[in-house]
């Protein structure tokens, strides 16, 4: 673990992901330590297009956005360790491997989108997902970097 932990706000974040609304998914990235761990913030609102038709009267949050939240949340930790803002690299998400969905996501949740290195080479990680601290989802997902 490094001796300074970093933060990514929604305006580095912006600098690193190409993503855009309404598929920018995370909001900010804290206590990013290298490669090693870090930590997504993502708020859960109303607003999101996704509960228009998921499901109208009882608005979940797609499981598959919640995986690419995780995944940006990852992106954006191994791009602040690479020092891509501004650049043209970007991050792939390539595979997930056991991710298990333990409760719905819904309007008004504050999802921790925790990571946890494993290995180097393909940037393989572990994640876990909370929400009011209850357990949400877990995963292993595998990133690699193209230019």
């Amino acid at each position: 673990m490094s001796s300074e932990l970093l933060t990514a706000d929604i305006n580095l974040i912006q600098r690193i992901l190409p993503h855009r609304y309404p598929f920018l998914l995370v909001d900010k990235v804290l206590d990013i330590d290298g490669f090693q761990s870090s930590r997504g913030i993502k708020n859960v609102t109303m607003n999101e297009p996704h509960f228009q038709g998921h499901f109208p009267g009882n608005p979940i949050m797609p499981g598959v956005t919640i995986v690419e939240a995780m995944a940006q949340t990852a992106a954006v930790m191994v791009g602040t360790a690479l020092n891509m803002a501004d650049k043209e690299m970007q991050v792939y998400f390539m595979a997930i491997d056991g991710c298990k969905f333990r409760r719905k996501v819904i309007p008004g949740d504050v999802l921790e989108l925790s990571l946890q290195q494993f290995a180097v080479n393909l940037v393989v990680k572990s994640g876990n997902l909370q929400a009011s601290q209850k357990s949400l989802a877990k995963w292993r997902p595998k990133h690699s970097l193209r230019p």
